[in-house]
């Protein structure tokens, strides 16, 4: 308060009890003031705790869609795997199946599946399952690919099953 009101104050009324209620008021103003900063900063932690919650609901949910699409893939996966194996043995009408099996790959390729190449490559056993070793010009090389192995969003999905070199 100013000076002067608080001058006036204390003219109009007896000037002890006026200098105590004006103590007493002042008083109350700080305290109103010091639960106004806590009610403040209160808030303030709550609104940060809430964005921090909604970014990482927002985190569970993209992370959870991720998974879901990655049990759907292992679902498909077999189809494939049939598909593979009647255009090798030449069973049924060829053009169709591999065309079939393209769609297929196109459609699961847009949901972050990709095939791992593994012919050719150093065995990995994050990324491959040796069934087999034969001889080989150099070990520990991929020379055959008995299944595929795919990628998910750049995660191992299934590893490939494959012959390695001794």
């Amino acid at each position: 308060m100013s000076d002067g009101l608080e001058q006036e104050i204390i003219s109009e009324e007896d000037g002890g009890e006026a200098v105590g209620k004006l103590k007493k008021v002042k008083e109350q103003l700080k305290q109103c003031q010091k639960e106004k900063a806590e009610y403040l900063t209160g808030w303030q932690r709550e609104k940060a705790d809430f964005i921090n919650y909604k970014r990482r609901q927002e985190e569970q949910m993209s992370e959870w869609s991720r998974m879901f699409g990655e049990g759907l893939v292992r679902d498909i996966l077999p189809v494939l795997d049939t598909l593979d194996a009647s255009i090798k043995s030449g069973q049924g009408d060829k053009d169709g199946l591999v065309a079939m099996r393209q769609q297929l790959m196109k459609i699961l390729g847009q949901h972050g599946l990709t095939e791992m190449e593994s012919v050719g490559q150093k065995f990995s056993p994050e990324r491959h399952e040796a069934l087999e070793q034969v001889e080989g010009k150099e070990p520990g090389m991929v020379t055959e690919e008995v299944l595929k192995g795919y990628l998910l969003n750049e995660k191992v999905i299934r590893v490939a099953k494959v012959k390695v070199s001794k």
